[in-house]
């Protein structure tokens, strides 16, 4: 199995630029990003959540890849945290332990600074993973991938990646937390207008940020020798837990089993191409 093949993997049915991005950058970050969590032990935080304006409530593209990759992590002996916000907060703790949930506030952005401080000298995380995770833009602004601002309903948690050197981020349209690595790339291309300049140690590019995180897990697999790879029925039901815990489809707003666009069949393509690798 080569590494570049799971990038294209997860780069198929690509809807957002995100193929032609990955013409213009460093190449191997799947590899990289799995030999720096392989090279850390401790304490991680994993931070997701997205909020959508039209139903005001998260989506389901983050937590599946999010919980996916906690499991991973704590059967290498980590101890994994779920950083999110007050509006993604019961969707972790139904599908995690509620104990490892930690809600960020959505304040200031000299409170939030403070507040990332304070996490840090508690839990003293060794690396800090962001999935589907609103970035700040130029402005200060958090934007949707239509471009319009939803700073009021998430927390800037981004102050974590500015503190903690060891980082990945992944995203899948331009806005999310690590974009700020392709800023200049993003804007050539015409992807997104006010693309996230915050930046991460590493970057994952993916056609959804769950498949950049099941990438993500198939490089830790392939490297250790064991597939942590949820089965495609297993990344099924994890859509459907996200929606009875009240999140929505991203696209349409609705409280569907679907994850940007795709159905829920269409959206396992990704799950299905990785197992096959082992």
């Amino acid at each position: 199995m080569d590494f570049l093949e799971i990038e294209k993997i997860i780069l198929q049915d690509d809807t957002r630029g995100m193929s032609s991005l990955y013409e213009l950058i460093n190449k191997g970050f799947i590899e990289r990003s799995a030999d720096l969590l392989l090279n850390t032990k401790g304490k991680i935080f994993i931070c997701s959540g997205f909020y959508i304006l039209k139903s005001k409530s998260p989506e389901t593209d983050g937590p599946p890849g999010a919980i996916s990759l906690g499991k991973t992590l704590e059967a290498l002996d980590n101890e994994v945290y779920y950083v999110t916000d007050k509006y993604s907060k019961s969707i972790f703790e139904g599908m995690s332990d509620r104990n490892k949930v930690l809600e960020f506030p959505i304040t200031s952005h000299a409170e939030s600074n403070k507040i990332a401080n304070d996490l840090i000298q508690i839990y003293n995380p060794q690396l800090v993973v962001s999935i589907e995770r609103a970035g700040l833009s130029s402005d200060g602004k958090y934007r949707n991938f239509r471009g319009v601002d939803f700073s009021d309903y998430n927390a800037k948690i981004d102050y974590l990646f500015e503190q903690l050197p060891n980082s990945i981020g992944i995203g899948d349209g331009g806005n999310e937390i690590g974009m700020g690595n392709y800023k200049k790339e993003i804007l050539d291309l015409g992807i997104y207008s006010n693309p996230s300049v915050i930046t991460t140690k590493e970057n994952i590019i993916a056609s959804t940020s769950n498949w950049g995180a099941y990438g993500l897990i198939a490089a830790i697999s392939k490297k250790i020798g064991k597939n942590f790879l949820p089965s495609v029925e297993e990344g099924k039901r994890m859509i459907e837990q996200t929606v009875a815990l009240g999140a929505v489809e991203g696209m349409s707003g609705e409280p569907k089993p679907w994850v940007d666009g795709r159905s829920i069949e269409e959206d396992q393509i990704c799950l299905r191409d990785l197992n096959r690798l082992f």
